[in-house]
């Protein structure tokens, strides 16, 4: 008797769709995943609707992945949703893990969103200043938007997440290896991070020297030495506070890391582990008392944006979380 197949779904929230491609970058490894298991919702490539998987059994779904930060009233739904769903429920990408990209809104509220984008933005014509509500009654009848939320939150803070796939998508090795993990039931303990314990600098290939730096450079403003660490360069590189698995693809063609990959174990605060090691090789301890205030300042002041710089990935989830609204 055949083995029956699991039953597996995919779902898409605030993110860019990377995720979604980046499950097909296994290429030839599909046909593994179209043994193993059925999908059995995918709203981007299956025609299917949100009361399809409301009418599926509870567990019905062996391993649901979710991508995607949840920034909105439809995205938290279907968060819990699938959560009650879904046997196991794994956080695929960056947005699910940490917030990502989308989560620098964290910067700001609702309010200041809908005027920078529809109000106030240079390209768009809004002459009766309209901006996008919950409800608006059409001839047609009522129509209805989720709710837009002030703040950007990662699926761990909405619903319970079983397992962590991090990666700006997930590199095709952790996919492969998360997808032979489940086809010989190996998972590790649940709460586990799917990626290996050690930090991009690990894998980085580039020679490292233990030299200070008094000058940081932006990445367009100094062609580096192909054979050296860039951090030790001057330029900024989130290699030594962001967990290995990419196999450093980004410093294997001489551009720095940004962190997608999320903390590394034992560092969950990953911007000030970085400002950390940044800090001790910015020559600030040694002879510190040739060192100014000002000349600290000047210092810091190369770093034009601090936040999108060691938060870019990770601000929902660190310890500041978002900037503070006033009422």
């Amino acid at each position: 008797m055949a083995k029956e197949k699991l039953k597996i779904a995919f779902y898409w929230a605030a993110s860019c769709g990377g995720c979604e491609i980046a499950v097909l970058d296994i290429n030839e490894k599909i046909l593994d995943v179209l043994q193993l298991a059925d999908i059995v919702f995918w709203p981007v490539a299956m025609d299917i609707k949100y009361k399809d998987v409301e009418n599926m059994p509870d567990k019905y779904i062996d391993i649901c992945f979710f991508n995607g930060s949840v920034r909105n009233e439809e995205q938290e739904h279907m968060a819990k949703l699938l959560r009650k769903k879904a046997k196991t429920l794994v956080a695929f990408g960056s947005c699910a893990h940490e917030g990502c990209i989308p989560g620098l809104a964290n910067l700001h509220n609702r309010q200041e969103v809908f005027e920078k984008y529809y109000l106030k933005c240079s390209s768009v014509e809004n002459p009766n200043g309209v901006v996008p509500q919950t409800e608006f009654e059409a001839k047609e009848g009522v129509l209805r938007l989720p709710e837009f939320y002030d703040t950007v939150k990662t699926l761990g803070q909405t619903v319970a997440v079983d397992y962590y796939l991090p990666g700006c998508p997930p590199p095709v090795k952790l996919i492969s290896a998360a997808i032979d993990a489940i086809a010989k039931n190996e998972l590790p303990a649940k709460g586990s991070v799917l990626a290996p314990l050690k930090s991009v600098c690990d894998e980085c290939p580039k020679k490292k020297e233990n030299k200070k730096i008094s000058k940081i450079y932006r990445v367009y403003e100094k062609a580096p030495d192909p054979e050296r660490c860039l951090l030790e360069q001057g330029i900024i590189c989130m290699g030594p506070a962001t967990r290995s698995g990419c196999g450093a693809q980004c410093l294997n063609v001489d551009m720095p890391c940004t962190g997608c990959g999320g903390p590394c174990p034992n560092a969950p605060e990953q911007g000030a582990a970085m400002m950390s090691a940044l800090a001790s090789i910015m020559g600030l301890d040694e002879e510190k008392e040739k060192y100014t205030d000002k000349d600290v300042e000047e210092l810091m002041s190369q770093i034009k944006d601090p936040i999108g710089t060691f938060y870019m990935y990770s601000l929902p989830s660190s310890i500041l979380g978002r900037k503070v609204i006033k009422k």
